[in-house]
């Protein structure tokens, strides 16, 4: 046994406990009220789901099991997944069990090459992605032994090993299409002395100074990894995996979230907005003519990507994690100064101007411009690199969803007429 499936193992008792406790003892408790606002608004602060892996904050932003995501930028990816799952950092020998445990587990069957390569040349990379991790699936443990009669109490056990399987092959697949997809040669096999994100960043075939380029990529795998599970891909998949679909299904309707504009999407958008302001001007502009040119855009009823966040009321910490990395490694890169101009200029425009209820940037602002310095300038992709990082935080959540033997969800719906009815009795 891992040491990671031991020390769930010993967790998963006292989970179980907590949830029957809460229950049998506070069952009938209201611990959230529904707007009519709030029903109109996408179902915005509603409390009716339970994440223990992270929480995101008003005025803090993302905390990662009581330690705040910019404590944990130096940490590995799989120090994070194991801090997700169990609450507490893994020790150096924990660490290193996981690392091996999960590098066991990147060989990716012939079968999936072949899907790859009956893709049109032109398909989006998003749509790749989701399709091999359903067709991932075909080995799915959890559906295997489910078949067979699985006990309840053993859901989480084959959910963990569908998980550990999938979160392995992601960055071998994931890199896969990049080199695919857009013609940078032969597909590259991960390094069995590499941790994870190192892998990742290894198989994409970068070239150039590539100390800086694993440490940027485990930076990014971390502060990506997991956002609560309200938002569009985890709560997506945590209502596909509820009907006990397996890790692959449930995290491949994920992805497919993930792929929207108004999600997964908007670091391109970013930079593509960097790029091409960069080119109106044929330089970086002066703050004062950047100030002018944005306040044209929000008079034209325009936005400025990356300015505004759905849950936060305060710069996103992640965002703040990435300008950290940009100021000591690459501060006089074109892309990078201006995501720093835009963000000394755009939020007091924001405020003046009452365009937004959160003026402050979000981390899709500025990871862009770090991806693009170290080559990968290819706008399509950002999303997946984003998808990989969060296959960690989904598929903690299914884990957890499963040891805690949550039900399937259901919430339930009401007409137009009956909301029109109820707020006009009074």
């Amino acid at each position: 046994m891992s040491l990671l499936k031991a020390k769930l193992a010993s967790q998963i008792p006292d989970l179980k406990d907590r949830v029957r406790n809460l229950g049998k003892n506070h069952g009938s408790k209201v611990i959230s009220q529904v707007t009519v606002e709030q029903v109109l608004g996408g179902m915005r602060g509603i409390k009716s789901l339970i994440c223990d892996t992270s929480e995101v904050g008003l005025d803090y932003g993302l905390v990662i099991r009581g330690i705040p995501i910019l404590e944990l930028t130096d940490k590995l990816p799989e120090d994070v997944l194991w801090l997700m799952l169990t609450g507490e950092l893994p020790s150096a020998e924990e660490s290193k069990d996981l690392q091996k445990e999960i590098n066991s587990r990147m060989e990716v069957p012939e079968y999936i090459w072949n899907i790859l390569e009956a893709f049109p040349k032109d398909a989006h990379p998003m749509n790749v992605l989701s399709a091999i991790v359903i067709a991932l699936g075909n080995y799915s443990k959890f559906r295997r032994e489910y078949d067979k009669g699985l006990k309840k109490d053993l859901y989480w056990e084959y959910t963990l090993e569908d998980s550990l399987d999938l979160i392995a092959k992601m960055p071998v697949i994931a890199a896969a299409i990049y080199r695919t997809r857009f013609g940078k040669g032969d597909i590259i096999k991960p390094k069995k002395d590499l941790d994870w994100g190192a892998n990742y960043a290894y198989m994409l075939g970068i070239e150039g100074n590539m100390d800086e380029w694993y440490k940027l990529m485990r930076m990014y795998m971390v502060v990506h990894c997991d956002h609560e599970s309200g938002n569009v891909s985890a709560f997506t998949s945590h209502v596909v995996g509820s009907a006990l679909s397996d890790v692959y299904y449930s995290l491949s309707a994920g992805l497919s979230g993930l792929a929207g504009p108004l999600h997964g999407l908007a670091n391109q958008e970013c930079l593509k907005f960097v790029l091409e302001t960069l080119e109106k001007f044929g330089k970086v502009p002066t703050d004062d003519e950047l100030r002018a040119y944005a306040k044209e855009r929000l008079d034209k009823g325009l936005v400025i990507p990356g300015y505004g966040h759905a849950v936060l009321r305060v710069t996103d910490p992640r965002f703040t994690a990435s300008v950290e990395w940009g100021k000591k490694v690459i501060p006089n890169d074109d892309r990078f100064v201006m995501v720093e101009k835009l963000f000394k200029i755009v939020p007091d425009l924001l405020i003046e101007q009452g365009k937004a209820k959160d003026p402050w940037p979000n981390v899709d602002a500025a990871t862009g411009a770090l991806l693009y310095h170290y080559g990968i300038k290819e706008f399509e992709y950002y999303t997946v690199i984003f998808s990989v990082s969060r296959a960690l935080g989904i598929c903690s959540q299914l884990i957890l969803s499963r040891a805690m033997g949550e039900p399937i969800t259901r919430p339930k719906s009401v007409t137009m007429h009956w909301m029109e009815h109820e707020v006009n009795k009074s």
